[in-house]
């Protein structure tokens, strides 16, 4: 079986295919055929070794695959060989709140991960997809739009009729804006790219802001909701956004923290978060039973995730190297076929 593999902090140049035996499987495990992988900035945080929970050897590297199944253990009984199928970010974390223990060992980090041709995992950590998604659209689900689901819907408990500020268009925001429009959400988006703003207005945008035009962004936002803030503000940027996000929000508002692309270092202005009475919700992708929420909603309003371009297997430093450019709109996806 061919695999990647990658040691953090050897950066792009660091990946290397590789040749990897297959194993038998135990009672309770699904054998799986990947058929695509999707990218997510975290992958690029373990190629330059400043991701917080990796491991300290090399590493299969990618959270995210969808495949069909290919074989089952002898005490299976969710799954068949056949069955189109998507492994979930944390393999121990099913349902309910998180706890230290369910958030070890997720997949690409701490243990071997999904770009290879072939994956094992226990049967609770694999869930059906959509029968609109192809597999490469599929790939695109178990982190970015769980992490979306969870900071909108779980965590963000966001109702229809809500506001929520999105950051920029990468996979978790484009996959947020479509959850959120086909919740019934007002959604205003941030890009410095006019090209990326009018994409999402075709998605359903009601309001958008370039904040190169518009450093002062939160103004703009205060200015768009007539000086009330969005109910939610779903950050991604980290150290250089973080007080505009607080500031966009209104009093009894929340942000949802989901990423830190400019970096983590400073905090949220304790001022403006006591007197706003204001919540600061970490979100930490989630749990099975939250992807199989997700798969329920997409399925019945037949959303699509948004994928910018596809790579082959072959195409792997390519890949990486095309999300860390930062020009894509939505997924980046290896296809494995």
């Amino acid at each position: 079986m061919q695999a990647y593999r990658i040691r953090p902090g050897s950066t792009i140049d660091g990946l290397e295919k590789f040749e990897t035996p297959s194993r038998e499987l135990g009672p309770h495990e699904v054998r799986i055929g990947v058929r695509a992988v999707s990218l997510n900035f975290r992958d690029l945080m373990i190629a330059g070794g400043f991701y917080p929970l990796s491991s300290d050897r090399p590493v299969i590297p990618c959270s995210d695959g969808a495949g069909a199944v290919l074989e089952v253990g002898a005490a299976v009984k969710k799954f068949r060989a056949g069955d189109r199928v998507a492994g979930i970010f944390f393999p121990d974390w099913i349902e309910g709140g998180v706890s230290p223990e369910k958030i070890g060992g997720a997949l690409g980090g701490e243990t071997d991960g999904m770009l290879r041709e072939e994956v094992i995992l226990p049967e609770s950590a694999v869930v059906a997809i959509p029968v609109h998604l192809s597999f490469a659209e599929a790939a695109a689900l178990p982190c970015a739009a769980v992490t979306a689901w969870n900071a909108l819907f779980s965590a963000g408990a966001l109702i229809p009729g809500s506001s929520v500020l999105i950051l920029g268009t990468g996979g978790v925001s484009v996959t947020a804006l479509q959850l959120a429009k086909a919740a019934g959400l007002r959604a205003i988006v941030t890009s410095s790219s006019d090209e990326k703003l009018e994409r999402v207005r075709q998605l359903g945008a009601d309001e958008t802001i370039n904040y190169k035009t518009h450093p002062e962004w939160q103004t703009e936002v205060l200015r768009l909701t007539g000086g009330r803030g969005v109910d939610l503000a779903l950050e991604v940027g980290g150290t250089d956004t973080m007080a505009r996000s607080m500031a966009s929000t209104r009093t009894g508002g929340a942000v949802a923290v989901i990423g830190g692309v400019s970096g983590f270092a400073g905090g949220a202005e304790i001022i403006p978060l006591i007197f706003g009475a204001k919540r600061v919700l970490g979100i930490f992708v989630g749990s099975r039973e939250m992807f199989e929420n997700l798969n329920r909603f997409i399925g019945v309003a037949k959303i699509k995730p948004v994928i910018d371009r596809t790579f082959a297997f072959d195409q792997a430093k390519e890949a990486y190297a095309h999300l860390s450019g930062g020009g894509h709109f939505g997924k980046v996806v290896i296809t494995l076929d």
